[in-house]
């Protein structure tokens, strides 16, 4: 086993890896957001528009439809990652990804060509969420797996502050085109402009990518390759494990980080304005303390930092919810949110070197993509859908209280549980 660390050519800059290993997931949220925020515009633009209720149904289901290929996307690119090598399968993402921004781009409209631009729309989303199922997992296990050992939470920190760039990125560019340009403008031609902006990142990750090396802990553990049923045969426990906490981390992202804004306007009542503001506050708070995170959780242990960040949302999620709804005002939401940021960096840093440390390098990349992708899929993508549903049932305004607390609890057994015989398996498995 090489104990150290290092990747095989020790010439590769850190930031080199970093950047290549996090574009992708950085360009993927971006994407997602971008979309998302400009869903009413979308819904005018590519679904029949008779009925303008079922156009923006139509358009907010497009968005599920890149979730159902996430799975898929996680086991056929993971494979191909863990049998052909991180680089090439790394190389098929950032395409995948760059094609189908192209496509949603440069789409005719409805009004051009029918009901094929709902069909090239669709076709766009399956395209983002299959190359989006490979992408956490592969780029991942190279980051992991190129990092000094003793650097190996801060490496893998930078995954989640590629999250965060991409959603700060995305809330500025989208508070910038309706700055700059009236509804009218937007829904005619300038709603192009955000994934325009986004085709920019494509060529730029390709680029990168293509003069990578792949790590030494790889490239050892390829002269010994096992079968895929070595995953469902002896990983089964932590493959259940890591999509426990994959939800847990899935939740904050819908839920606290995306659905916070929303639940501030329909909620609350306030302005679309304060909701955005403070989300972008809260994103760059975090963004600044995920490196901090990474950092101590390589002094002191990623389960633990984890563990706590949990264990303090669990005791004030419903402190923080009350106030908000007693409170329904700015500067209530923003310090809320503030906290939250702080307890989500904590979560997060530590989250892709510990998810990614559950398998061995064999069949990591799988693993991960699979675990990490069916939480995203199931309890992050519909997140949505279960939080109204839990609201309506129960008639509860706490009801993103009451969803994120089960995950935080479920995550926190995994953690609290004792360790498992899959360090030692990977260990004698690199």
């Amino acid at each position: 086993m090489h104990t150290s660390g290092q990747p095989v050519h020790s010439s590769q800059k850190p930031w080199k890896v970093i950047l290549s290993a996090t574009i992708g997931n950085a360009l993927e949220w971006y994407d997602f957001i971008i979309y998302g925020f400009l869903a009413a515009t979308l819904s005018r633009k590519f679904f029949p528009h008779d009925d303008p209720n079922a156009a923006l149904l139509l358009a907010t289901l497009s968005i599920g439809i890149g979730f159902v290929a996430r799975p898929l996307g996680a086991v056929l690119l993971g494979m191909y990652a863990d049998r052909a090598g991180r680089k090439p399968a790394m190389m098929a993402v950032i395409g995948l990804m760059f094609i189908s921004t192209a496509m949603i781009a440069v789409a005719p409209t409805y009004d051009q060509i029918g009901l094929w631009a709902t069909v090239l729309i669709a076709l766009a989303r399956l395209i983002q969420g299959f190359s989006a199922g490979g992408e956490f997992g592969t780029a991942t296990s190279y980051l992991i797996e190129s990092a000094p050992s003793h650097q190996k939470g801060l490496y893998g920190s930078w995954q989640m502050f590629a999250q965060a760039s991409g959603a700060l990125l995305s809330t500025i560019v989208g508070a910038m085109l309706f700055e700059f340009y009236s509804q009218a403008e937007v829904d005619a031609w300038a709603w192009r402009l955000p994934f325009l902006l986004g085709l920019v990142i494509g060529p730029v990750g390709l680029y990168i990518r293509r003069n990578l090396h792949e790590a030494e802990d790889f490239v050892v553990s390829k002269k010994q390759p096992v079968p895929f049923s070595v995953l469902w045969k002896q990983y089964l426990p932590e493959l259940f494990g890591a999509t426990a906490l994959s939800a847990a981390i899935n939740v904050m992202s819908y839920v606290i980080i995306t659905y916070l804004p929303l639940y501030a306007q329909q909620t609350l009542g306030m302005s679309q304005r304060d909701a955005f503001l403070a989300l972008i506050f809260a994103v760059a708070v975090r963004m600044a303390l995920i490196p901090v995170f990474g950092m101590l959780c390589d002094r002191w242990s990623r389960r633990g930092v984890m563990a706590w960040s949990l264990t303090l949302f669990i005791a004030t999620i419903y402190p923080a919810y009350n106030t908000i709804l007693q409170h329904p005002h700015f500067m209530p939401l923003l310090l809320v949110e503030l906290w939250f940021a702080v307890l989500i960096a904590a979560a997060y840093a530590p989250s892709p070197t510990y998810l990614s440390e559950m398998f061995p390098v064999q069949v990591r990349a799988t693993g991960l993509s699979i675990s990490y992708n069916l939480a995203a899929t199931i309890f992050g993508g519909f997140s949505l859908f279960f939080v109204t549903y839990i609201q309506q049932l129960t008639g509860s305004r706490l009801a993103p209280a009451h969803y994120c607390v089960v995950f935080f609890v479920l995550g926190l057994a995994v953690l609290l549980r004792p360790p498992g015989s899959h360090r030692a398996a990977e260990t004698q498995a690199a």
